[in-house]
């Protein structure tokens, strides 16, 4: 089968880029045959978060200006994943992270042919069990759990490998008109935003596949 680029811009403490992926996962395991590859790319839903991340309340408060606040923008988080099979434990988790790091592992994962087990466990660990992603043990912990060499992710995020690579590329979405993830870009040229439900995923699939189809026999 042909194949075709999906590009997906999310960040790992994003609730709708858990969804979304999710929903995605799902139409692609009931077609069971799909043209897609996918590989990930950075966009931070905080670039000024200090490096060591914030208390959650304080991250709340700042942001809905308040917990009553929080509670309606995300009622329909929870109630999205729930109709997705998730679990969101949002009474777990303590700090809200840079996910500068995070970005980084997922961008290394990627050479090591791992990215989507990487955010997959990105997910697990902030919305599941509340841990805190910006933590280096933690994301050690995580790469680790996925196949990834502990000591050598450690040196790197010790490091500053690809620390401006990441924020080049999370400004240049900024600059193409990214402004909320996830977005899903298609061969490079259909962008898809949101967390869309697997009916809508199901149909691109069988639209893009009748597409290759009518040019293979052409």
């Amino acid at each position: 089968m042909v194949t075709v680029k999906l590009d997906v811009l999310s960040d790992p403490i994003c609730p709708w880029c858990y969804i979304g992926k999710a929903n995605l996962d799902k139409a692609l395991a009931e077609l069971g045959e799909h043209p897609f590859v996918i590989e990930w790319h950075p966009f931070q839903l905080n670039p000024d978060m200090p490096i060591d991340g914030m208390d959650r309340r304080a991250y709340l408060e700042g942001k809905f200006g308040g917990k009553d606040g929080a509670v309606r923008a995300y009622a329909p988080v929870v109630d999205h994943a729930e109709k997705a099979g998730l679990t969101i434990n949002l009474d777990k988790i303590a700090r809200t992270p840079n996910t500068l790091n995070a970005h980084r592992m997922i961008h290394w994962a990627g050479v090591e042919g791992k990215q989507t087990g990487v955010v997959d466990a990105l997910f697990q660990a902030y919305f599941v069990d509340g841990k805190d992603i910006g933590s280096i043990d933690t994301l050690v912990e995580i790469g680790t759990s996925v196949g990834l060499e502990a000591d050598v992710i450690r040196k790197l995020l010790e490091g500053e490998n690809d620390l401006e690579d990441i924020r080049q590329r999370d400004a240049h979405s900024r600059k193409m008109g990214v402004s909320s993830v996830p977005t899903f870009i298609i061969a490079n040229q259909h962008a898809v935003p949101g967390a869309q439900p697997p009916e809508l995923w199901k149909q691109v699939i069988a639209d893009i596949t009748e597409q290759l189809q009518q040019a293979e026999s052409e």
